[in-house]
């Protein structure tokens, strides 16, 4: 069992658990992912390894979730359907779980469209919740063609879901077709409004969601308004309130209000019902993951992993 699910399911947690992604790499080695690790791994409890984030071509899941395992922060393999077919999924999986990687985060992925190669070919051979369960086919022991696997992986497997967009009651029942399927955590997209995400938090309550599921909502930290535009504009499933984006604009420190936006929104959801912790996106590649972190009043996980862990 990782250390991840160890501490979602703790019967009485001790303290929130806090996630974060591992910005995309493209050049610079194994160094590269090194300097984002010392920066993060002190704060959280695991790290995102991004699968062709925002449909742009970066360094493999495969390759950064096991440079980031050598570098003793355990990895949250994002796998993608839109870029690979089920067997191409099928052996992402498998393959990272011989290097020790078995946390995944299943998604259908960001359409083409939305990154700089749009003439790229989709392949979509399955959706999240169908990826979920083959991935929790091959934690059984079976690909999914009925071949045996052993010895079977043991998984963990975690999906994403919107509370921001319509449909908003649609989001909590696809919550629960992902669970049945063999989610056991949900790592929610960025809400600019906090009535949906509360209604969300509300309803996965009643229902109970939050009961088959850890919820992590995301917290993004961004430099300033230029990026809450781009989120609203060209993100697809993000919609930032105008009031929001003034808020940011006209502060006589962008920074300092951006912070203080996602200071309140990590507050307010870790208020909410079944909150388990917070999926953090860090876009400004500074120390403020430690500083939000800090004024959450929440410890430190780690010291800082040491670069010569990963050297080849």
């Amino acid at each position: 069992m990782s250390s991840l699910a160890e501490l979602l399911t703790e019967p009485t947690p001790a303290r929130p658990v806090i996630t974060a992604e591992c910005p995309p790499v493209d050049g610079g080695g194994l160094n590269a992912i090194s300097e984002h690790v010392r920066r993060l791994a002190p704060y959280v409890d695991a790290l995102n390894a991004t699968d062709n984030a925002a449909a742009h071509a970066h360094a493999s899941n495969v390759a950064v979730a096991i440079a980031l395992n050598r570098l003793g922060v355990e990895p949250i393999m994002q796998v993608a359907c839109r870029d690979k077919n089920r067997l191409a999924l099928e052996a992402d999986i498998v393959g990272a779980a011989l290097h020790g990687v078995t946390t995944l985060c299943c998604m259908t992925g960001d359409d083409v469209t939305a990154g700089d190669e749009p003439e790229t070919g989709r392949v979509f051979d399955m959706d999240s919740p169908q990826l979920i369960r083959a991935a929790n086919r091959l934690a059984q022991g079976r690909y999914l063609s009925g071949r045996p696997l052993d010895p079977a992986p043991p998984l963990l497997i975690g999906a994403v879901e919107n509370p921001g967009a319509p449909p908003y009651a649609y989001r909590v029942r696809r919550g629960l077709k992902k669970a049945a399927a063999g989610a056991r955590f949900l790592q929610l997209q960025i809400c600019y409004h906090e009535d949906r995400l509360t209604e969300f938090t509300n309803l996965a309550e009643s229902t109970g969601l939050n009961r088959k599921v850890a919820l992590l909502p995301t917290i993004c930290l961004v430099k300033g308004a230029k990026a809450l535009r781009f989120m609203n504009e060209r993100v697809p499933g993000i919609a930032v309130p105008q009031s929001v984006i003034d808020l940011v604009a006209n502060a006589s420190d962008e920074r300092e209000a951006a912070y203080q936006l996602a200071l309140e929104q990590a507050k307010h959801a870790l208020s909410l019902p079944g909150v388990r912790g917070l999926h953090f996106a860090d876009f400004r590649h500074d120390d403020t993951l430690g500083r939000i972190v800090a004024d959450l009043g929440l410890p430190t996980v780690r010291g800082a992993p040491d670069s010569e862990a990963i050297a080849v």
